[in-house]
């Protein structure tokens, strides 16, 4: 197989200044809801980026769980890595990869933790399964085995097969305020159009058009 030959031109349309908002969330909100209605796989599935106390960066994928004018919300495990990591760098990086449509999304910025409320709502959205696997795993910790992961899950399971599954003080979520957005679309001879929204006040975005 040889990787230097695989390629495919991009002609699915391109990205004009006169057709940005004032504001990346509005385009952002299109895009996504474009990339929903084309059924790709996990439309909100994105790549979060954090970086170690040595400086190392790390990358997972985590679903998108809310977006607006705030921020986008992610939530995890507070014992996982990556919120080992926010804790002493609250610096993050998403991006979003609708390869189908031609597309990415990069955004970094900065996370602050939700409240407990926040939180609880969440969880008590979840299938009742996905409630119990949050309390059978301790995110980014050592296994020794597949087997012991399902037993502790099986375990806690028949616990709480009768009433509710209460929220593990070590469960919680994100907001990651955004600093930039980037808006990345595909062009015919690899003249890709990019366009950067950094933000300069609470309410006020610059735009920039970026070379591919």
């Amino acid at each position: 197989m040889d990787l230097a030959d695989m390629r495919r031109d991009y002609t699915r349309g391109g990205l004009r200044r006169e057709d940005l908002p004032d504001a990346p969330l509005p385009l952002f909100e299109t895009w996504l809801k474009q990339a929903v209605e084309a059924n790709l796989p996990d439309p909100t599935a994105m790549t979060v980026a954090t970086v170690s106390e040595s400086g190392m960066p790390y990358q997972r994928i985590v679903l998108l769980k809310n977006v607006d004018e705030a921020g986008f919300v992610f939530y995890t495990n507070l014992g996982s890595r990556k919120a080992q990591h926010l804790e002493q760098n609250k610096h993050i990086s998403l991006h979003f990869p609708w390869h189908p449509l031609e597309r990415q999304v990069h955004i970094t910025g900065v996370v602050e933790p939700l409240s407990k409320l926040d939180v609880l709502k969440y969880f008590s959205s979840r299938p009742k399964e996905s409630q119990v696997a949050a309390w059978a795993s301790k995110q980014s910790s050592r296994l020794s085995a597949r087997s012991a992961l399902e037993g502790k899950f099986f375990e806690l399971k028949q616990k709480f097969a009768k009433g509710e599954v209460p929220v593990p003080t070590f469960w919680g979520g994100y907001r990651v305020v955004p600093q930039s957005i980037e808006f990345w679309q595909g062009g015919a001879h690899r003249l890709h159009d990019r366009f950067l929204f950094t933000r300069e006040e609470q309410d006020q975005w610059s735009i920039e058009r970026l070379a591919p």
